[in-house]
């Protein structure tokens, strides 16, 4: 078997040596360009995945998030809960939240959407919402303002909105808010923000103490409670030790957390990326399928001859899958040098998605892993013309 495999190797080489230098090369250009398709796709799909679970880290729902039980609709002495879980190691802090239903509207526009307060003390530790100030400024703790998402402010054309909103407000402009408690209250705009996050930025915030002033008393409740973990600790194991530590509400990582439209969401990525995978590989096989199927017919009489003299079928066979496992070999390792000018490229100019910047994600084990499903292609790309060439009769063969 040994020496057969040898055998197989010396035709394949000598047939690549004496072929034709131009087709071998446009042949591995057709590889490295499949690979790079293969990788390319995958990498912008999971650039755009990290992308929305940096979001939803940064803006949403920190590290960790505790939420009231299905059968609760707020966590109750949210001062006591805060007090615990600041003291649970590996939490760097914790900020709390309470969203009540609320109708803002100006000048006519009107939008409907839970306001959330916060201590803006605590929540710029927790999420970076603050960081992306467009107009204006963030929240200060007592202040009597509002801070507006991007898509809720709006802009003065609507055809430039995303969702309904208050058609173009500006930092310094007046919003009437009518809360779900039916108390109404005239709001100045103290800021802006834009995060491109879709969920993000359809949100509106006030202070803690302002909300106190609408329920009419010191609030004790929250609707929930974001936790900013220590740098590279694991979430799964801070999430054990709040349980540990006594925390009873629902505890959930970000993760956990994400909605199931959102998982679903994920899943299309997931099967668009097998498809691409599926199409790849399919073109691979087509493509040197066809190149491999001239070859053969061109070379028929030479594999007569070569069957006359007493190669067997399977070694005849074993060289052409060889010449494409060469073409592969030299065709997979042209395409992650193009994938790797590709990451350079793309790490210094992000693609630009309206919801965010795009950084494609190219991992080693992705690339070894498309290598060899395209290995496998290019070899039944190869063998399939070689075995129905060889099954013909030596005679008919050696004929041309």
């Amino acid at each position: 078997m040994l020496s057969g495999a040898r055998v197989s190797i010396f035709l394949a080489s000598r047939a690549i040596l004496r072929g034709g230098k131009v087709g071998t090369f446009l042949n591995i250009l057709i590889i490295a360009m499949v690979f790079t398709n293969m990788i390319l796709l995958s990498a912008i799909i999971g650039g755009a995945v990290n992308l929305f679970h940096d979001q939803t880290i940064d803006y949403v729902t920190s590290d960790i998030v505790i939420r009231p039980e299905r059968d609760e609709r707020t966590l109750f002495h949210v001062d006591e809960l805060l007090d615990r879980v600041n003291r649970v190691p590996g939490v760097a802090r914790a900020s709390a939240r309470y969203s009540t239903g609320a109708t803002l509207s100006h000048k006519g526009s009107m939008v409907s959407i839970p306001i959330t307060a916060f201590n803006p003390r605590d929540e710029v530790e927790v999420t970076k919402i603050h960081e992306h100030i467009i107009e204006g400024d963030f929240l200060s703790p007592a202040d009597d303002g509002i801070l507006l998402g991007q898509f809720v402010a709006g802009f003065e054309d609507s055809g430039m909105d995303f969702f309904e909103s208050l058609g173009g407000v500006r930092v310094g402009d007046s919003v009437e808010v009518m809360f779900a408690n039916g108390v109404g209250k005239t709001y100045r705009v103290k800021g802006i923000f834009s995060t491109k996050s879709y969920q993000a930025d359809y949100m509106a915030f006030i202070s803690w103490e302002e909300m106190d002033a609408v329920l009419g008393a010191r609030n004790t409740d929250a609707t929930e409670v974001l936790i900013r973990a220590q740098s590279g600790e694991d979430l799964d194991l801070v999430k054990l030790r709040l349980l540990r530590f006594g925390v009873q509400e629902r505890v959930e990582t970000w993760e956990e957390a994400m909605t199931q439209v959102i998982a679903d969401s994920m899943e299309t990525f997931s099967i668009i990326d097998r498809i691409s995978l599926a199409v790849s590989l399919i073109i691979a096989i087509v493509v040197i399928g066809i190149v491999f199927t001239i070859k053969t017919i061109n070379q028929r009489r030479q594999i007569g001859i070569q069957k006359a003299i007493g190669i067997s079928n399977r070694i005849i066979i074993g060289s052409y899958v060889a010449q494409v496992l060469f073409i592969w070999l030299f065709g997979s390792l042209s395409g992650m040098v193009v994938v790797n000018l590709l990451l350079f490229y793309f790490t210094a100019n992000p693609l630009e998605f309206p919801d965010g910047d795009v950084v494609p994600v190219f991992e080693m084990a992705t690339m070894l892993e498309n290598a060899a499903w395209l290995a496998a292609a290019s070899a039944l790309a190869g063998f399939l013309p070689a075995w129905r060439i060889t099954r013909e009769n030596t005679l008919d063969a050696m004929r041309g």
